[in-house]
């Protein structure tokens, strides 16, 4: 005997395996999507996503290799200083922390706290 039940996702009439759910794989993946989209994002994620935008700014705010920019133009994009991935540190002894190739240096220049942009170099893993 051929059961009938609602795909979980289409609800449409399903039939064949008594213990089938879905019509087909796009139903299912996107029935899964969907519930994934309804749970609390997992910590890695958060970071991910924090690392991949940080890359994302540094790179649209650094097109020559190096740039000052006011600490609050980048926060205001959602750039976040406490998520990076490395840092160098020179022989002054700042300390750049990098988002990938992307690097960071925060000072004050002016009264005005601001972000010192730079490019990874080779210089730098040695």
């Amino acid at each position: 005997m051929i059961s009938q039940r609602t795909c979980l996702h289409c609800k449409k009439e399903l039939q064949g395996r008594s213990d089938k759910k879905y019509c087909d794989v796009h139903c299912k993946s996107s029935y899964q999507y969907e519930e994934s989209k309804k749970e609390e994002p997992r910590f890695y994620n958060k970071v991910d996503n924090q690392l991949k935008l940080n890359r994302k700014i540094l790179k649209a705010y650094n097109k020559a290799g190096k740039a000052t920019v006011r600490s609050k133009i980048l926060l205001d994009d959602g750039f976040d200083p406490n998520f990076f991935t490395h840092y160098w540190k020179n022989h002054k002894g700042n300390v750049y922390f990098f988002v990938y190739e992307y690097g960071f240096l925060k000072h004050i220049e002016n009264s005005k706290e601001k972000y010192v942009l730079v490019i990874w170099q080779d210089y730098m893993g040695k």
